[in-house]
């Protein structure tokens, strides 16, 4: 999961973007990049580490210019270099760069025709360069000089031919403009608004609406599935729909626990989703769970902290923080390698005794991917002197790897794989564990008549909704993504780290 963000103003536009990507920091804290638009000239810092790491003053006074595009990254495959991080840029042609959300399901097959049939290398194991590499191919076709909003709809519309999987994408023209779009199922989310200054309009394009509502723009809707939309360097807004047919599946996930809770995608509010996720788990508990005895709920801090609230209010229970988290430690269910998801736990939670001290505890958080941090936060619990500890998900089971942008693990590595709910209650060691119900959570996201009323829910249900996922694709991924190919990756930046160092007489 990455954030993204695009920005068209009357003035300076790095700042903006700087603080538009501190807002999106939640969605990947791997890399972070910035590439501005200087009197036809592309100016770009990227790098790992978060956004306040990666740019000092001395970068963000060379990123002149009035239009730029932003990226924070997390990796699916595990560890990355500085030259994965994005935006990328080709320079033929116009020069472009790009920045990317999601996962090319058909990366590999276009790597080859990109390098066999349009001549164009590819220089990263990147797929978010690949796209850029579409794009740049099919804009290059039209073999105009100077081209206009109906030569990049006609680009975007072979890019939706070529490319399959989960993509928002914001990308820079060098003195043309910014154009946006979004796959064909809606899968990764994407919005824009706009402001009005003594100058004109100016324009901002984000993954989440937050970034939109906190810089002062007025949001004016998302991205629709297959559509483009071109905003000039001069300010003029145009759109199309540039896929022959369309379909809206957003991922449910971003509202189970990505997206911030002030944002709203799709029209849905992930505050209110979140509250009615409480909502069904506290009927389940009411309806199936009668007999248990709880003192007192307990969120997961942070994204678990709605539908703990709403689960407390709806059993008349008491609502309690029992957590301290430590808010200078990654978010660990993005963090690769095992050991380091286990080491960081630890350090990012700390439990309030007072709190927990002969109580029966209901924990909830909101979901349950490895079972690893759900088993070390429950002995934390008990060791904070709970009686007994009840553990609830705000999601249903964690089945199946997803493959459009989130770091779904192998199937082996999801403690919900081939398991029932007492075998995994066992291994967490709950002492009752209450999972969300599929049709529940569904209904919970899509209530009302505002937003989709279908979901991409595949590490849930097993179901890839681009019908392009076969069993061998799945079983690359899970050599892709597993901990020890993450691991021997890690050894090899290691190693090429240890190959450039500096050698000092």
């Amino acid at each position: 999961m990455c954030g993204i963000i695009g920005v068209v103003a009357k003035s300076p536009a790095n700042q903006l973007i700087y603080d538009g990507l501190t807002m999106l920091q939640h969605r990947g804290q791997d890399a972070a990049g910035i590439a501005t638009n200087n009197d036809g000239r592309i100016l770009l810092r990227k790098s790992n580490g978060l956004v306040r790491d990666v740019f000092q003053t001395r970068h963000m006074m060379n990123l002149r210019g009035d239009m730029g595009v932003g990226h924070v990254r997390y990796p699916t495959a595990g560890v990355s270099s500085n030259a994965e991080a994005q935006p990328f840029y080709v320079n033929s042609p116009y020069g472009i760069t790009l920045a990317h959300n999601g996962n090319l399901t058909n990366a590999e097959n276009i790597k080859q025709e990109l390098f066999e049939d349009d001549l164009r290398h590819i220089n990263t194991e990147s797929d978010s360069e690949v796209l850029l590499n579409v794009f740049a191919h099919e804009l290059q076709r039209i073999g105009k000089l100077s081209i206009d909003a109906k030569d990049i709809f006609s680009a975007i519309r072979r890019v939706h031919e070529r490319c399959k999987g989960a993509y928002a994408a914001v990308a820079m023209i060098a003195n043309v403009g910014l154009v946006a779009f979004r796959d064909p199922y809606g899968i990764r989310p994407l919005c824009f608004g706009v402001r009005e200054t003594d100058l004109g309009s100016e324009f901002i394009v984000s993954s989440e609406s937050v970034a939109v509502d906190s810089l002062g723009f007025n949001f004016v809707r998302d991205v629709a599935p297959g559509e483009a939309v071109f905003i000039s360097s001069d300010g003029d807004l145009k759109s199309e729909i540039c896929a022959e047919k369309t379909f809206h599946y957003p991922c449910i996930f971003e509202h189970v626990y990505f997206a911030r809770p002030d944002s709203i995608i799709d029209g849905i509010s992930v505050h209110k989703a979140r509250m009615r996720m409480g909502e069904s788990i506290a009927a389940k508990i009411a309806r199936e769970w009668a007999d248990l005895d709880i003192d007192v709920v307990i969120p997961v801090p942070d994204t678990a902290r709605t539908a703990a609230m709403e689960i407390a209010n709806v059993l008349n229970s008491k609502y309690r923080e029992g957590f301290i988290k430590n808010r200078y430690i990654p978010r660990t269910f993005i963090m690769p390698g095992q050991a380091m998801r286990k080491k960081s736990v630890k350090q990012k939670l700390n439990a309030i005794e007072l709190e927990f001290k002969g109580k029966n505890v209901l924990l909830v958080d909101d979901s349950i991917v490895r079972g690893t941090t759900s088993s070390q936060i429950i002995d934390m619990a008990r060791d904070a002197g709970a009686r007994k500890v009840y553990f609830a998900s705000a999601a249903p089971p964690v089945k199946y790897p997803n493959v459009y942008g989130i770091d779904m693990p192998t199937s082996a590595e999801l403690i919900a794989c081939d398991r029932d709910v007492s075998e995994v209650q066992r291994l967490i060691g709950a002492d009752a564990l209450i999972y969300q119900d599929n049709e529940d959570l569904v209904s919970a996201v899509g209530y009302g008549d505002k937003g989709p009323i279908e979901f991409e829910q595949s590490c849930f249900t097993g179901t890839y909704i681009t019908g392009d996922v076969s069993s061998d694709y799945l079983h690359n991924v899970s050599n892709l993504r597993s901990d020890q190919a993450k691991l021997a990756r890690e050894e090899d930046e290691a190693s090429l780290n240890d190959l450039h160092a500096p050698v000092h007489n």
